[in-house]
């Protein structure tokens, strides 16, 4: 058969080859499964969720590969792949990972991977995605139903809680903007008014609200910090006062961040609190729910949420309390109209008569253009597995975080900070009372480097008071108490190694 003379080309030849289409399927089918197969080998082998490398060992082997001369095998680049990754790989799945807020993932979700790979969705226009777009609006939907935001309420996913905070922020800034001018007969300049905008945040709240404020251009004195309690929950009276103070000296506050799950000490903040301080004040809220949004799953815990549908934002990260892989994020509000904000009309790719026309081009709502069709993992993994499925794990980590306290307050070698509403516990090891205490920073600091150079656990580590702890951050149901005792048990031996190598010769000088 031909065109004008010309024969049809048949067969993939050269470069082409390696382009996914109907004639290169087998080829994709045997690639895919060679990679599965040693993925699952790895995994099934893995004995510790790290190797205990370090870049200084790693990167010349990764500097060594000649990316100018290609393999043109995928079964060589493949073992290859397993000397420069796969070996030294930081494994979440393990049930010794307890160090940072990674969670192990559910296998509809990487059903969900690969299906969105390969067809390769881009979620900016419908034109480039269709029921994709359908897709992820209907989970929008369903999360916002879960928070209880109201019928108004839409969002957008996104690549993770920093950007949901800063769109969150961004719908605030603006939103401050458009009250100021409304309450003035001269409306205040850009300018005029940047500087005078504050947001107020949690102490104990996420570092995104920071650079957030410095991305929307408003001063490094923007976020004031509220103080939190003993449990690490910011303090309502603290927030009125601030409110109270903003109003006096003539400062616009344009949100108030409360967190839903801290990232060191998992702690909730009293949102039915903040929020009537709030409302009172015509402050936006918005709610850093990234970790624990997981909460919106349980049928035992939902309640510690309470307040939250209250919000004028929420961020929810499902790639740490619902388990799926990176990433899986989104941003919910409760007002649709306020994601305005963030529209723009091109052209070429979602010009205003398409919004005349209702046809629903998802870049209108979001700050990216490109996009991942990533809400395909939730929703394969609610159709396979349901939302319960899901709470019921999250709930499984909460309930070793609870039992991993107890350990710790009973254990005379460590001292705990605060019990957690969610799956973290930060403790440090602290030695009898003498010289060797003044060591306690340095020695906590080697055992976790210690204990991550055996590869045979891998913890958090984070400051409190200015002192050095250690921070378990369990996300991993496979976790068992006695997992946890032996990670206490090696800290503890790396702890006491350093001290009786260092505080030994102190003792001798101070005898001597």
């Amino acid at each position: 058969m031909s065109f004008q003379g010309h024969p049809v080309e048949t067969r993939p030849a050269g470069a082409r080859e390696h382009l996914f289409n109907g004639r290169t399927v087998e080829g994709y089918r045997h690639s895919l499964t060679a990679g599965i197969d040693r993925v699952a080998a790895r995994i099934a082998r893995t004995e510790r969720p790290f190797s205990g490398t370090t870049p200084d060992r790693l990167a010349p082997e990764i500097s060594a590969v000649d990316l100018e001369q290609p393999l043109h095998d995928p079964a060589a680049a493949l073992a290859e792949l397993e000397d420069v990754y796969l070996r030294d790989a930081v494994y979440f799945h393990h049930p010794r990972y307890l160090a940072h807020l990674n969670c192990p993932v559910v296998i509809p979700a990487l059903l969900g991977e690969a299906i969105l790979s390969a067809v390769n969705s881009s979620l900016d226009t419908w034109d480039q995605s269709a029921g994709g777009t359908l897709i992820e609006r209907r989970l929008i939907d369903w999360t916002a139903e879960r928070i209880g935001l109201g019928p108004a309420a839409d969002g957008v996913f996104t690549s993770g809680g920093s950007q949901s905070n800063l769109h969150a922020l961004l719908l605030a800034r603006e939103e401050a903007r458009a009250r100021a001018a409304a309450g003035s007969d001269t409306s205040p300049t850009r300018a005029e008014l940047l500087p005078k905008l504050r947001i107020l945040a949690s102490a104990a709240g996420h570092f995104s609200v920071q650079k957030s404020a410095k991305l929307l251009g408003l001063g490094p004195d923007a976020v004031i910090p509220v103080a939190t309690d003993q449990d690490r929950r910011m303090r309502p009276a603290v927030l009125a006062r601030e409110l109270d103070r903003c109003r006096r000296e003539g400062l616009t506050v344009m949100a108030v961040v409360a967190t839903a799950g801290t990232t060191d000490f998992g702690s909730i903040d009293p949102l039915p609190q903040i929020a009537d301080l709030c409302a009172a004040a015509g402050a936006w809220l918005h709610v850093d729910a990234a970790y624990g949004c997981g909460l919106l799953a349980s049928r035992t815990r939902r309640h510690l949420l309470d307040g939250i549908e209250r919000a004028d934002s929420v961020t929810v990260d499902y790639h740490k309390s619902f388990f799926q892989p990176v990433s899986s994020s989104a941003l919910l509000v409760r007002d649709a109209a306020v994601l305005r904000h963030a529209t723009y009309h091109a052209d070429y790719l979602n010009p205003a008569r398409m919004a005349e026309q209702k046809i629903p081009n998802q870049v209108d709502k979001s700050l990216q253009t490109t996009r991942r069709f990533d809400a395909l993992k939730l929703w394969l993994t609610l159709r396979i597995m349901g939302a319960d499925a899901i709470g019921e794990l999250f709930d499984e980590v909460v309930d070793r975080a609870a039992q991993a306290w107890e350990l710790l307050t009973e254990d005379p070698r460590f001292e705990v900070v605060t019990r957690s509403q969610l799956s973290t516990v930060v403790f440090r090891y602290l030695p009898e009372a003498g010289p060797a205490r003044e060591l306690a920073d340095d020695a906590n600091l080697f055992a976790r480097e210690a204990l991550a150079a055996s590869g045979a656990a891998v913890v958090a580590g984070t400051k409190v008071d200015d002192r050095h702890y250690l921070k378990f951050t369990l996300l991993n149901p496979e976790t068992t108490l006695a997992d946890i005792a032996h990670v206490l048990d090696l800290l503890a031996g790396h702890a006491e190694d350093y001290l009786s190598r260092k505080a030994a010769p102190e003792l001798c000088r101070q005898a001597g």
